[in-house]
């Protein structure tokens, strides 16, 4: 159980620095219940742009069908623990 409590722990700072990477917003705005788009102000082109830094940065693939599922930071940070551990 720790080991999974650390792996999101790290999956979840990783996340909030390629938002602040991306966005160009400071760590302090991104809250866990910060919407992407409408509290973080991502436009479709950012979201692309997350989605691949993601993509590279865990080594996974995130299918079109899926964008719709990471409107939130938690729904990134689980999307992305889930897809980790389904590896």
């Amino acid at each position: 159980m720790a080991t999974t409590t650390h792996a999101k722990e790290e999956i979840s700072e990783k996340v909030k620095q390629i938002l602040v990477e991306e966005l160009d917003v400071e760590e302090g705005e991104i809250t866990p219940d910060s919407c992407i788009a409408e509290d973080l102000g991502a436009d479709s082109l950012d979201q692309m742009d997350i989605v691949m830094t993601i993509e590279e940065t865990f080594g996974i693939e995130v299918p079109d069908d899926d964008l719709g599922k990471l409107k939130t930071y938690p729904n990134v940070v689980d999307y992305i623990e889930r897809k980790l551990r389904d590896k």
